[in-house]
């Protein structure tokens, strides 16, 4: 079953790819948009994230020197009443 279009059909048909076509690209270009944003955000976020985790680092590490065993806190003592 061959089916022979006019040309008009065929402008037509032409026409409705040409129009999808576009839109697609259209569609391409707002993603490809969107994923460039979210790298860019995603890199913000990793460095960050690397900072905080290098000033939870030092906290700990000032935590730890404030905690020597020879000084003596307030709230290891024992309360008098003990």
């Amino acid at each position: 079953m061959t089916s022979t279009l006019s040309p008009a059909e065929l402008n037509q048909q032409l026409e409705s790819l040409e129009s999808r076509l576009a839109y697609q690209e259209h569609w391409l270009d707002t993603l490809d948009q969107a994923v460039a944003q979210q790298e860019r955000r995603l890199a913000t976020l990793e460095q960050l994230s690397a900072l905080m985790r290098e000033r939870l680092r030092e906290q700990h590490q000032a935590l730890q020197a404030n905690d020597a065993p020879d000084t003596s806190r307030p709230e290891d003592d024992i309360p008098p009443h003990y």
